[in-house]
């Protein structure tokens, strides 16, 4: 047993940045670590009920269930790299200082061994830099580390390592940090100067700072990087609890009548409107399928949902654990952890999004052969039934995510995070003696 250590987790408010730590925290604690997390109220009662103890960040802003018009007019409507501007800007850096102020004042009777955040959470890596305390990060998205290898993260473009494709990556990595994102990175390093710290690098780079850097996910769904530094490591995914509580709804049996089960969301941040819902539902309502679309937590009357086609069940909420293992394809804007889990299960994708990192999730799934890029937020009916049947006509699909989910299945990505934050803290420790 690695010796207890004290370890303060800070998250940014979102949850598909918060969920995937709690499993790692739990083990932590298991193991006799004293673990403080740090994150706004939203998610008290939910680390609370997983027994992890909670320090309410009074400082930073709310951001689960936000648009980006709360930031400027019309930013709801905002895709690709001006939505991704927005939400760097107003959401991750402006948050930061608060952040910082609510990491400092938790840690006033803590004195933290180890900080470990998700990869937004710009706070901890200023409050770790400042303290001197070693930082681990657990990254929540697609890879964003620059390398010559592949084009600047955001642009949903595949890698390429060949003598042209290191020339183009080099001129659009320049170009985006430079240009495209000059502002974003003027006021990063606004942010660090005012709260003492020394002008960055590149803000994608958390490398820079952290000296653990955790990959929830497997080589063959990320691109292959010649420069990648030491101290990332792939772990593998973090599985959703199988939430024993959870009661199946009465349909649930229909899942084993031997139609091919199509599984639709949009998550749990874009889906405030059906921009993928409704295509889904049109092209795929005269197939000979079973459709199980989840709201993530919205209400179906909400969503236009509320009478839905005769093969389709919708529900607010169905843990993956017991789901995924009976579905033939997953229809999805992107979101990075419910990709992750799905090919996990083998389970073959199609993607449509362009917010957030989606664009980046979208183009892995393309790259690796497990499934079909719409490249765009909200398809057509026809293109998704045409890539729904693609998909279910042509083995190749399927024998991708497959063997992507025997990858999956060779890493236990709790033991390996646990082992390598314990191996961080004991490598400190003996320094600083």
């Amino acid at each position: 047993m690695a010796a207890k250590a004290r370890i303060l987790i800070a998250t940014v408010p979102i949850y598909g940045h918060v969920t995937p730590l709690i499993p790692l925290a739990q083990r932590l604690i298991a193991r006799g670590h004293e673990v403080r997390w740090s994150t706004t109220s939203t998610f008290g009662a939910q680390l609370q009920a997983a027994g992890i103890p909670f320090v309410p960040a009074t400082f930073s802003h709310e951001l689960q269930g936000f648009g980006r018009d709360r930031y400027v007019a019309g930013g709801d409507e905002l895709e690709g790299i001006a939505a991704l501007k927005v939400d760097l800007k107003f959401g991750f850096i402006d948050n930061a200082p608060r952040q910082l102020r609510d990491l400092q004042a938790a840690t006033i009777d803590f004195t933290p061994d180890l900080v470990l955040c998700d990869t937004a959470c710009l706070g901890a890596r200023m409050f770790a830099e400042l303290t001197g305390i070693p930082l681990a990060v657990l990254n929540v998205v697609p890879l964003v580390l620059t390398s010559r290898d592949t084009a600047p993260f955001g642009l949903g473009m595949a890698p390429s390592a060949s003598a042209f494709g290191r020339i183009r990556n080099s001129a659009l990595n320049w170009l985006v940090q430079h240009v495209v994102f000059r502002d974003v990175q003027k006021r990063w390093n606004s942010v660090r100067v005012a709260a003492g710290l020394r002008p960055a690098g590149w803000l994608m780079d958390a490398t820079d700072t952290a000296a653990l850097y955790l990959n929830p996910s497997v080589p063959g769904i990320e691109y292959p990087r010649s420069d990648l530094a030491s101290q990332v490591h792939f772990i593998g995914p973090i599985s959703a609890s199988s939430d024993a509580a959870w009661a199946p709804p009465q349909w649930w049996h229909e899942l084993d009548s031997g139609r091919p089960v199509v599984h639709i969301t949009q998550g749990t941040i874009a889906n405030a409107t059906p921009e993928l819902f409704a295509p889904a539902l049109a092209g795929l309502a005269d197939e000979d399928v079973l459709l199980v679309v989840a709201t993530g937590g919205r209400p179906a009357a909400d969503l236009g949902l509320d009478n839905p086609p005769a093969n389709t069940r919708v529900e607010e909420f169905i843990p993956y654990a017991h789901l995924l293992p009976k579905v033939s394809v997953v229809v999805t804007n992107g979101g990075y952890g419910g990709v992750q889990l799905a090919l996990s299960h083998g389970v073959p994708l199609v993607v449509a999004g362009t917010t957030e990192d989606k664009p980046e999730v979208a183009m892995r799934v393309e790259w690796s052969g497990a499934g079909i890029n719409l490249r765009t937020a909200a398809p057509r009916p026809q293109a998704v039934r045409d890539a729904v049947r693609a998909i279910l006509d042509k083995p190749g699909y399927r024998a991708k995510a497959q063997a992507l989910g025997e990858e999956y299945g060779s890493y236990d990505a709790l033991t390996l995070g646990t082992e390598l934050i314990e191996r961080l803290v004991s490598t400190t420790a003996s320094a600083s003696r």
